[in-house]
């Protein structure tokens, strides 16, 4: 036999539960979400592109020289 604090229990929190689904508070939208994404993955995408532009044509060329100087070292 089911008691009745039971059954209050039950259905409190069956209409809490209702409650907390059927809320629209809070950023549902999925719009928003996906616009979020996409301009995480463009800034993303434009600053490895600029650290790769900058090992690339920067970094990497005086590294070069640099080393190449060492090892022609006539002292």
């Amino acid at each position: 036999m089911i008691n009745e604090k039971t059954t209050t229990v039950y259905f409190n929190g069956k209409g809490k539960l209702f409650r907390v689904l059927s809320s629209r508070r809070g950023e549902s939208d999925t719009t928003g979400a996906a616009v979020k994404i996409l301009i995480s993955v463009v800034l993303g995408a434009l600053i490895l592109g600029g650290l790769y532009y900058m090992i690339h044509d920067i970094v990497l060329p005086k590294l070069n020289s640099r080393v190449t100087d060492m090892f022609d070292y006539n002292g």
